[in-house]
């Protein structure tokens, strides 16, 4: 699962007007989305029609930060620093780099993937443009995201961090995918799914903001220590659910 929003032309148009929420097609998207939980598609398309202005906002929060304008200015993109094995192998031992290197690797991912499918339909997320690139990064630091909050690829662990995302993000289309995931999971009584969820978004709440991180330098570090320092404890309700049940949390049909 992965993120992009909504990306503007230029900062004097969305000064100007606020982009419209098109719920028709986030309501088309979802049932696909429902029907085959593994369409990443679906929530790209989800992403585009309700997030809005949080791309904008998401950068002139990150201009507001004390090392967010040298990282806007350098306007590195984060997903070629993770397609580069090297660079990741290069990374000590117990760092976050070395936990995503594992995660990728065992799970058989890769950022250009993700890059690729949020690709499908649009050609504004290439664009040349800052509040472009921000939403690029967004969706590059997806997977690490999942590292960090200590959230699994499971039906249930893709819910709680899209619940924490949209602590994080502020993105409705985060909140809509969110809503569903826990409707669905009230069908299943055996575990407390949907108290999973919730607890997602209010650690997402409670955490440092991610996206003014400097991934670079973040990667390098202990991952133990990276996760007390931006408030990350680990998810103690997702945690007492068995693996072998997190994927009944959020049914297809």
């Amino acid at each position: 699962m992965a993120l992009v929003d909504t990306l503007q032309p230029s900062a004097g148009a969305y000064r100007r007007q606020k982009p419209r929420l098109d719920w028709p097609h986030a309501l088309r998207a979802m049932r696909r989305l429902l029907a085959d939980k593994e369409d990443t598609v679906q929530v790209f398309e989800i992403m585009r029609a309700l997030n809005g202005a949080s791309t904008a906002r998401g950068y002139h929060r990150l201009l507001a930060t004390p090392e967010g304008g040298r990282i806007a200015y350098e306007r590195q993109e984060f997903a070629r620093k993770l397609m580069d094995d090297a660079w990741l192998d290069s990374l000590p031992d117990g760092s976050l780099g070395a936990a995503y290197r594992s995660f990728i690797r065992a799970e058989q991912l890769s950022a250009d993937g993700l890059a690729e499918v949020s690709r499908l339909g649009t050609t504004q997320i290439d664009e040349p443009h800052p509040y472009a690139w921000f939403g690029r990064r967004t969706r590059d630091v997806h997977d690490l995201w999942h590292v960090l909050s200590g959230y699994g690829r499971d039906g249930l662990g893709e819910a709680c961090l899209v619940a924490f995302s949209y602590a994080q993000t502020k993105g409705l289309g985060w909140a809509f995918i969110a809503s569903f995931a826990a409707l669905r999971s009230r069908k299943a009584k055996t575990y407390p799914y949907v108290g999973a969820i919730w607890e997602g978004y209010r650690r997402g709440q409670a955490a440092a903001w991610l996206l003014g991180e400097d991934y670079e330098r973040l990667m390098a570090e202990p991952i133990d220590s990276a996760r007390r320092r931006l408030n990350l404890p680990a998810p103690v309700i997702y945690n007492s659910i068995p693996p072998e049940a997190r994927d009944g949390a959020v049914p297809s049909k």
